[in-house]
């Protein structure tokens, strides 16, 4: 599995160092004491070395390049002449952070030397180099700037960055299928692809059903056995329910759903997907209609691991479920279910693809003789999210065709769902449950959004910052 690659490069003043003895010496070891900061089983760090000149800077952009990383950490570790940074502002097309970590909390102010105030000066050149980077026509980088005891703002700083770079890193030179065609009507789910590819930067790739059919095809026996012992091994297999479209699920049932699940596995691999967006309808009796209808399992199996996949393929969301993944959520497919004002909390769920890593207890599978809205009959999934905070993700595109990413934070809590082989989380908002609503709706996301455990809001305004991605927050 690839690392995200975070650099890092510390800058100086030259001029300093043959008038003060040590000095260098000292400010050098700033970068090793930030690195400490990220963790190295997670990320892979590229440093770039110290540098404390502009033609020193040229030999690190040089250096950069051929890194090729997902993040740069620009740490300030005395007064720095912006000629300096500039070099990274000019040529390196990657997400930057300006670092000044001052080593005391205050200067010791009569018995401060000029040594002690340049070694924590680190904030002083940083006003000097943002201005610069807007004068060169770029981002002004996000800021960190703080005292070295202050470990805990330190860190978690450093970590929301990481997240985000994280997020962007997903995308990177990755490829999404998109199998079949968005849902007849469904007007909110089209996307671009070269706009998608502008945005994310991941090719997306057209994926043919009778490959898949192919696939399902050549599916072993041993295959199907050892499928079939992993579904076991994670669903509870339930009973009908009170809703008159469940059923008892049958052997055949969980032999036909294994072999879609073991070719899904395989689609995925062998086009190296990152991610999928799927939705076939067929026409009726067609060969392919039961296929697709019963992908649920499969589906979920490979969102579990850690490869979302999107129903009715929808390309944007299975965006906000890598992004979900990514910053630490998990992202399950899911979408605005009935509301219950008693209780203040909204049902978010769907059938399709889900993620039980992140499901609270043991998750079910449920036959249904019908799936409303689709053809054919199939094991649905049904489950809540674990209890605690949640953050929602949606993904659309304005009149103009940018994309913007809307985001809320709430709380699952435990309580009854429906037994209807569906997900469905109940969701609080700290109160009025239906202004909330309101105010989703009128920020205009997609029906489809992708349902993480924590809150990510904070990581989400990083992203949206290195990204150039709208943020809406709906509270």
């Amino acid at each position: 599995m690839k690392k995200t690659k975070i650099a890092l490069v510390t800058v100086g003043h030259y001029i300093y160092f043959a008038q003060f003895e040590g000095l260098r010496e000292e400010l050098m070891k700033k970068s090793a004491e930030f690195a400490r900061y990220i963790d190295g089983d997670k990320y892979e760090i590229f440093d770039a070395g110290y540098i404390d000149n502009a033609e020193a800077a040229f030999g690190a952009v040089r250096e950069l390049k051929k890194a090729d990383a997902d993040l740069l950490f620009v740490l300030l570790s005395t007064y720095v002449p912006s000629a300096v940074c500039a070099p990274f502002a000019r040529y390196l097309d990657i997400p930057q952070v300006l670092v000044a970590i001052q080593p005391l909390d205050h200067l010791d102010y009569s018995h401060t030397t000029t040594y002690m105030q340049l070694a924590n000066d680190d904030v002083c050149a940083m006003p000097e180099i943002a201005g610069v980077y807007g004068r060169m026509g770029k981002k002004i980088p996000p800021c960190i700037v703080a005292a070295s005891s202050q470990r805990e703002r330190i860190g978690r700083e450093v970590e929301g960055w990481l997240a985000a770079a994280n997020a962007m890193a997903a995308f990177k030179y990755e490829t999404i299928g998109y199998l079949g065609h968005t849902y007849e009507g469904m007007y909110d789910m089209h996307s671009d692809p070269t706009a998608f590819t502008a945005a994310f930067g991941a090719h997306v790739k057209m994926i043919e059903i009778c490959e898949l059919a192919r696939l399902s095809e050549a599916v072993t026996e041993a295959e199907i056995d050892e499928q079939i012992e992993e579904i076991k091994g994670i669903f509870e297999i339930c009973d009908p329910s009170v809703d008159p479209l469940t059923d008892y699920v049958q052997r055949e049932d969980l032999v036909y759903s294994a072999r879609q699940a073991a070719a899904l596995k395989t689609l995925v691999k062998n086009n190296g997907l990152c991610a999928l967006a799927y939705y076939y309808k067929s026409e009726p009796n067609n060969p392919y209609e039961q296929l697709a209808a019963n992908l649920i399992i499969g589906n979920t199996l490979l969102t579990s691991s850690g490869t979302p996949l999107a129903g009715e393929a929808d390309l944007k969301t299975a965006a906000s479920m890598l992004i979900m993944k990514a910053v630490g959520g998990g992202g399950s497919f899911a979408e605005i279910h009935p509301f219950d004002v008693g209780d203040d909390v909204v049902l978010i769920g769907h059938d399709g693809p889900h993620n039980t890593a992140i499901a609270e207890g043991r998750p079910r599978l449920r036959k249904l003789k019908k799936y409303h809205g689709k053809s054919g009959s199939g094991i649905g999934v049904e489950f809540s999210l674990k209890s605690g905070p949640v953050t929602l993700l949606s993904i659309n595109t304005d009149a103009n065709g940018k994309f913007r990413m809307i985001a809320a934070e709430g709380e699952s809590l435990p309580g009854e769902i429906p037994q209807t082989g569906n997900t469905n989380t109940r969701v609080s908002f700290g109160g009025d449950v239906c202004g909330f609503l309101e105010r989703w709706c009128e920020a205009g996301p997609t029906h489809h959004l992708a349902l993480g455990v924590g809150h990510h809001l904070e990581t989400l305004r990083k992203l949206s910052r290195i990204s150039g991605i709208e943020l809406i927050e709906v509270k």
